[in-house]
């Protein structure tokens, strides 16, 4: 059975995903999809993270394995069930509507852009009530210590984020989703989240090998359109060579990409303290920065959601002619 939906499936779920998101954020915790990933992962990493570093790697792998098997067959079940449910006697463009919806409702807890903006808003704010509360509010976004952080290092760690979650949280799973249906977005956001919990260079090292690898297969891609995605929407061009050698400071094969991208088109400093600096020629980011980042980054969404809106809406008009 194929996974991937059609064209006009796929446009109405993602411009609905885009609108619940916007308008009314995440569901409750108690029935997000990903904080039970993030449960799930949280009680098997620490049963691996004690034993040798050979049994730690095959345990690891074989764990991710498991769970992501089981979140995709959740997922492809659930897409199976709604596609069948669906009325089969409607004319074909309302039932792409039909599914297309039901569809969006469930993607839209794999994907997140209203919270990323709301934090990194929250960031700047704090920053302008006091160091403190700066550092405070950045602790919920990174993982990163936060104590020692100048007002100007808060401010770049936030704009970091921004780019590279725009990547992780919103058009990887929108990607994912394109490919290979509902149980594409719930893998990616399975593998993204494993990696996020057990792909650190500390205890978890051995463990959670596996768990970043995958996501950096997965998001090889999709970090990369989404560098280019901020170019288009910018109207700016940094040139090729640019923004792969900026790409590159990073030891992520991936996250450079969207903050490097954004470093060059804002003429600003990124960083992260004691590890890499992105366009050091740069100069300091500034309060106004943060804003022009959201802006550009809101675009890229809002294109994706004309576009899952174009493709839909063009595929009806086809079906009534």
């Amino acid at each position: 059975m194929s996974l991937a939906l059609s064209a006009p499936v796929t446009g109405w779920a993602v411009a609905t995903a885009l609108a619940w998101d916007r308008l009314l954020g995440e569901p409750p915790a108690r029935w997000h999809p990903v904080v039970g990933m993030g449960r799930l992962l949280g009680a098997v990493g620490p049963r691996l993270w004690p034993l040798p570093p050979a049994r730690a790697r095959g345990a690891g792998a074989a764990a991710w394995c498991a769970m992501a098997l089981g979140v995709a067959a959740v997922a492809a079940g659930l897409q199976a069930g709604l596609s069948h449910a669906v009325a089969a006697g409607l004319p074909a463009a309302w039932r792409d509507l039909t599914t297309g919806v039901l569809l969006g409702v469930l993607l839209k807890p794999l994907l997140a852009w209203r919270m990323l903006r709301g934090e990194v808003r929250q960031v700047e704010a704090a920053l302008g009530q006091s160091l403190d509360e700066g550092r405070r509010r950045l602790a919920w976004l990174v993982s990163r210590p936060v104590d020692r952080l100048s007002a100007t290092e808060v401010r770049e760690s936030a704009l970091e984020t921004l780019a590279e979650n725009l990547s992780d949280s919103v058009v990887a799973p929108l990607f994912w989703f394109a490919i290979a249906g509902l149980p594409g977005a719930a893998l990616y956001r399975f593998a993204n989240t494993a990696d996020a919990m057990w792909g650190y260079r500390d205890h978890r090292r051995w463990g959670g090998q596996w768990a970043a690898r995958a996501d950096d297969v997965l998001n090889w891609l999709p970090a990369r359109l989404t560098a280019l995605a901020l170019c288009g929407v910018a109207v700016r061009w940094p040139g090729w060579q640019r923004l792969r050698a900026e790409a590159a400071r990073p030891a992520s094969p991936n996250g450079g990409w969207p903050m490097g991208a954004l470093a060059l088109l804002l003429g600003r400093r990124l960083g992260k303290p004691g590890v890499y600096v992105l366009n050091p020629e740069g100069r300091m980011a500034e309060p106004h920065d943060v804003t022009r980042a959201l802006t550009w980054s809101g675009r890229v969404v809002g294109w994706l959601g004309v576009a899952g809106l174009a493709v839909a809406a063009s595929a009806a008009w086809s079906s009534l002619w």
